[in-house]
């Protein structure tokens, strides 16, 4: 049976996974930055995405950041990203997110081997099999290396109704043509660190997932735009542009960089886990530039 359909609008905030100095996952700081994203106006809260460098994290310590994330969303909606290997996986993931109050999955290709579309596609369906709540599929072939064309989401979409949210990485052309070919069926959030926020609305999407370094700005831009008080949206999106800019260099530059940009800006400490890009002297000075001008979350 389909679910109920509300739409999926407004910013939502992909944690990141923070770590103490021997390594570990700091629960403390953890806890912290669910409060700071849930206190900073936006509409949801996703977790074991990219930016939660979920590939250096064990299947435990996946559970147990759902663990420590989802009681202390309050209201705020959780979603969650599925990354595993196999459908029995990504299923057992999918049971923790489900028994933590997930309300929505994202599901990323798998990754191991490369296949067509169709593989990928089936590969989801499976995932999803008999679980009642709206399921996402993380498009990003830029970043994955693999993914869906239009027509396969559309697919998907049509073989299981609870396949109606794509989470896209996308450029605002890309995004118009799969908005006008999905019209009312699915609801699109973009990414790339909020590139093109506006010219995205403009385009067809309905929200955004961003890593909380610049979430809370987002989400400002955004009901500024959804309020029709266009000048003011765009002077908000043209404040932030820059630091989105310096932070969208790559995933391993959003670490680095972005990570440490929201930990200036909500007050925490951050140490690396191994592998991990190394900041510059540079580089740490535009964060404090950045922080000053984006304010305290």
């Amino acid at each position: 049976m389909p679910v109920a359909r509300p739409c999926v609008d407004g910013v939502h905030t992909v944690l990141y996974a923070l770590f103490s100095g021997d390594g570990t996952l700091d629960t403390g700081a953890m806890r912290a930055q669910v409060q700071a994203v849930r206190d900073s106006g936006v509409k949801g809260i996703t977790v074991l995405g990219l930016a939660t460098e979920v590939q250096k994290l064990s299947p435990a310590e996946q559970r147990h950041l759902i663990e420590i994330v989802a009681p202390e969303t309050g209201d705020l909606p959780l979603s969650v990203t599925l990354t595993g290997g196999s459908v029995t996986a990504q299923r057992e993931m999918a049971r923790v997110a489900l028994d933590h109050g997930a309300r929505w999955l994202i599901l990323q290709p798998p990754a191991v081997g490369t296949y067509p579309g169709a593989t990928y596609l089936e590969f989801f369906l499976a995932v999803a099999e008999g679980f009642d709540l709206r399921v996402a599929v993380q498009n990003a072939p830029q970043y994955l290396g693999r993914g869906l064309s239009r027509d396969d989401i559309l697919l998907l979409r049509d073989r299981n109704p609870n396949f109606d949210v794509i989470k896209a990485e996308a450029p605002s052309v890309d995004l118009a043509r799969l908005a006008q070919a999905a019209g009312d069926r699915i609801d699109i959030l973009n990414g790339r660190g909020g590139l093109e926020l506006l010219d995205c609305l403009r385009a067809g999407a309905c929200g955004f997932i961003l890593a909380p370094d610049i979430a809370d700005r987002a989400q400002q831009a955004m009901t500024l735009w959804q309020a029709g008080r266009t000048q003011e949206a765009e002077a908000e999106y043209a404040a932030i542009l820059p630091a989105i800019t310096f932070c969208m260099q790559s995933i391993e530059h959003l670490i680095c960089y972005g990570k440490r940009l929201f930990a200036a800006r909500a007050g925490l400490t951050i140490h690396d886990r191994a592998p991990a890009q190394i900041p510059t002297d540079f580089g740490l000075a535009a964060v404090d530039r950045y922080a000053r001008v984006l304010g305290p979350i």
